[in-house]
């Protein structure tokens, strides 16, 4: 189960990227960062690459069912979450590639948990449960115009990038295993007929 440590690793580098773009005060050591400024896009590579940290108060891609939404869109989340974990420790007999996949996954998954059940309370906008998700990776690799409307990529975090090649890596090893049990049916099914 040490792959459990690519979850936590996930989970770390995604929540310090966060606080750091969200801002912080540590009273103990008397440390203040007031964090990035909200939809302002900072350039790291011209043209392609940038720091814009906005809030999702919704689900992927900023869809937003409204705030009443919110506490409910928490509790699936909570629960999507913890049943990804259960399949995880379930799954201890499964390819290393499967397991590494849900690992990566589930250290998303956990990040953008915290962002939606802690953010609103520790940064006093909400209550528990209430919480913005914090995205700031700004890729401008495409965009187009519709309807007087630009769509391209839209911002995201750590989280989102874990969850995205998580699943693309799940869905390969699910083929994979299924392709092998198919093959194995079939030489099943070639020997059962050569001994007739």
């Amino acid at each position: 189960m040490r792959v459990i440590f690519i979850s936590l690793f996930i989970l770390i580098a995604d929540q310090v990227s966060k606080i750091y773009v969200k801002g912080f005060y540590l009273p103990l050591f008397d440390i203040e960062h007031s964090g990035l400024q909200q939809s302002r896009s900072i350039p790291v590579i011209d043209r392609l690459f940038y720091i814009t940290p906005v809030e999702n108060s919704g689900i992927a891609f900023g869809i937003d069912f409204g705030p009443e939404f919110k506490t409910i869109l928490s509790i699936i989340t909570i629960g999507a979450t913890l049943g990804l974990l259960i399949y995880f420790f379930m799954m201890r007999k499964e390819s290393l590639f499967l397991r590494l996949s849900v690992a990566v996954v589930l250290g998303g998954a956990f990040g953008n948990l915290i962002d939606r059940i802690f953010y609103g309370y520790f940064y006093g906008y909400g209550s528990i449960l209430s919480g913005n998700v914090v995205d700031f990776i700004d890729l401008r690799l495409f965009s187009f115009f519709l309807l007087n409307k630009t769509f391209g990529i839209y911002v995201f975090n750590i989280a989102d990038i874990a969850i995205i090649f998580g699943v693309a890596a799940m869905l390969i090893a699910i083929t994979r295993k299924r392709r092998e049990a198919y093959r194995s049916d079939i030489v099943s099914i070639e020997n059962t007929l050569s001994l007739d």
